[in-house]
């Protein structure tokens, strides 16, 4: 999709203003923010740590609207996406509803004896290999012949009910630890035997979710998990000694997950009565506490930075686990995914370019503080696909809805673009993040700051004018300029998120939220929700091996500059 301005064009490296666009009129007085990026000092490989997802509802992944989702990620990333769902083993008939799902992999006979069954869950890994895509496989959750408290086993949860409501017969650990290892051993095998050996060698495998929580009912969550791991992995391991399995994908970096590295260490394995655990990566979740102030959805970023920031400090302490890889299981603004903006007002950020600008300037963090700790993150899941059945822009975290993009999926779009090395990036109005972690980005100043990349001789630069508020404004003129250019000229391509691009929901708005668009606003609002392009491709000039770009760029807007030469 490209969006064209009459008469917009490059000169001189002049970019047009995005006030052409915005309703309110730029100051004459607004001081430029000034944005630095040196193309010959490398930081780091520009690892796609965004190209993981995940949801609760696995069931979601084989409907029309999933699978088209599905092929939209898998088409945007350069390498393979990881994802990673819920309820991979619970029983049911693989009907979805919000915060459940269900395969029915496991059954007994009327005399105890095991039924496997792979149909529904072969469907939704089929799903993903067909596209290149990998599962980040969860076992769990306990299939309900192998719950000690079976009843009531399949919840019916819905926003504004308790959230702990869905824990019901699933969540146990298993009465039966033989039957449950034989049932993981046998399902790794059946992978291996669908999928061959070398591309299950190339996912990652865990057990269960956020033990440290509701998740898991169990006196002693502790020792329940460890013993249940123990036992997860072993399973593994016998189906295929080369499989990847790690946790343990707590809710937080605390005293639960310092007690498992402890254990996977040093501990006597449940399983095999062995010192230690396997251990192939190490995963915890990270999430934010937005809430309303004054009417206003106000983020909360830098509650995300310190449960980031705590993990990252836990895997350092250990010896043993330098250059573990690490992943964050989920990665997001905060923590409930299905409940929507009616019943919670601070999710109301999601639909518009405040999740975008989070978005983007968070995972842009992400290098800055595994590198800060020296830790090797490989990937940051970021829990949200979709949701069926719902009214339209209903507040859920989701990438889309009704089949239609949101913004926020831009910004992946634009993250796909940058490949190669990360390139070092300065700024005058730009937050560290040691300090958003420390006090968030609520001072009157917004975060303007950058994150580049090259590949080869293309040179890219996400730009994003980010505030925890969620407030829009006509923005700040932003100048980039960009050095060490071995060229006398070179293009340009700039792409934006903002109320007028790459922004479906903004223009659902302006039909009037209609609750059941017609064919042919559905039609519009597929295109109002691709990539942008905000001007013409054009050229600029380079003058002593600097190219200066220059925008306007609103509150709570992203840009993606492409340079090539």
């Amino acid at each position: 999709m490209k969006t064209l301005f009459a008469g917009a064009c490059l000169a001189a490296g002049l970019l047009p203003s995005a006030a052409m666009a915005e309703p309110a009129k730029p100051s004459p007085a607004a001081a430029v923010v000034k944005l630095t990026v040196d193309t010959r000092t490398e930081t780091g490989p520009m690892t796609p740590l965004w190209a993981w997802f995940g949801y609760d509802e696995p069931n979601y992944t084989t409907t029309p609207n999933g699978k088209k989702l599905l092929s939209e990620l898998a088409a945007m990333s350069p390498v393979p996406v990881y994802v990673r769902a819920h309820n991979l083993m619970t029983s049911g008939d693989g009907s979805h509803a919000l915060k459940w799902g269900s395969t029915g992999m496991y059954s007994e006979d009327a005399d105890g004896k095991p039924v496997y069954n792979w149909k529904i869950v072969d469907a939704i890994f089929d799903a993903y290999v067909e596209r290149g895509m990998k599962p980040l496989a969860q076992i769990g959750f306990m299939p309900e012949a192998l719950s000690p408290n079976p009843q009531p086993y399949q919840h019916r949860w819905k926003p504004g009910v308790r959230y702990e409501d869905i824990m019901t017969g699933w969540a146990y650990p298993p009465k039966d630890y033989a039957k449950w290892s034989e049932l993981i051993y046998q399902w790794v095998r059946h992978c291996v035997e669908r999928y061959g050996q070398q591309e299950v060698e190339s996912w990652y495998w865990e057990v269960w979710n956020e033990p440290d929580g509701h998740y898991l009912i169990a006196p002693d969550r502790r020792q329940a998990y460890f013993k249940m791991y123990d036992h997860a992995a072993d399973a593994v391991k016998r189906a295929l000694p080369t499989a990847r399995f790690g946790g343990p994908h707590t809710a937080v970096a605390g005293d639960f997950m310092e007690a498992f590295l402890q254990h996977a260490l040093h501990g006597t394995n449940h399983a095999t009565g062995k010192k230690g655990s396997p251990l192939d990566f190490v995963a915890w979740h990270a999430k934010g506490a937005p809430k309303v102030v004054d009417g206003v959805v106000r983020m909360g970023m830098d509650t995300h930075f310190r449960n980031l920031d705590r993990g990252f400090a836990m895997v350092a302490k250990y010896p043993e686990l330098k250059g573990i890889p690490v992943i964050i299981g989920e990665s997001d603004p905060e923590g409930c995914a299905a409940c929507g903006m009616q019943t919670n007002p601070e999710n109301a950020y999601r639909n518009g370019t405040l999740y975008a600008s989070y978005t983007a300037a968070s995972v842009a963090r992400l290098y800055e503080l595994a590198d800060r700790r020296g830790t090797n993150l490989i990937g940051a899941v970021n829990w949200s696909f979709l949701f069926e059945d719902q009214p339209w822009f209903a507040g859920y975290r989701d990438l889309a809805t009704n089949g239609v993009d949101k913004p926020v999926l831009n910004v992946f779009r634009m993250l796909g673009m940058m490949r190669g090395a990360r390139l070092k990036v300065g700024g005058d109005r730009a937050y560290d993040a040691e300090r958003i972690q420390r006090e968030g980005v609520r001072s009157a100043r917004t975060d303007i700051n950058a994150l580049a990349s090259r590949n080869g001789r293309e040179v890219a630069v996400l730009v994003w004018n980010y505030h925890d508020d969620d407030v829009i404004d006509a923005g700040s003129p932003v100048e980039v300029a960009l050095g060490g250019i071995p060229a006398k000229s070179a293009t340009v391509r700039h792409y934006r998120i903002d109320q007028e691009h790459s922004n479906a929901y903004a223009a659902w708005k302006r039909m009037g939220s209609p609750a059941s668009p017609t064919a042919a606003q559905v039609t519009a609002l597929q295109k109002a929700s691709g990539l942008a392009q905000f001007a013409e491709p054009s050229t600029v000039t380079v003058r002593d091996g600097v190219a200066t770009l220059r925008m306007r760029l609103p509150r709570q807007a992203v840009s993606l500059l492409v340079l090539s030469y």
